[in-house]
């Protein structure tokens, strides 16, 4: 697996050796990037669909609303 590091102030550094017993701060970061990961995914995942969704260009004709409303009400 390969290495990742990151830079914390001395008194970071401090405060996370104090809970190291307590806490795998190696998965706890681990975490939090791959969530990350998967919102970031998520929203460009939805921003493509968007996208598809403009270029079908989807619309109902002039109308079409009013006139399914009066069909249905005619129909009860």
């Amino acid at each position: 697996m390969p290495v990742f590091s990151i830079k914390v102030s001395r008194e970071l550094k401090e405060k996370m050796e104090k809970y190291r017993g307590r806490v795998n701060w190696a998965e706890e970061i681990r975490k939090v990037i791959e969530e990350r990961i998967k919102e970031l995914e998520a929203e460009e995942n939805f921003e493509r669909i968007l996208r598809e969704l403009e270029k079908a260009n989807w619309s109902v004709p002039k109308g079409f609303s009013v006139m399914s409303v009066r069909e249905d009400r005619d129909s009860g």
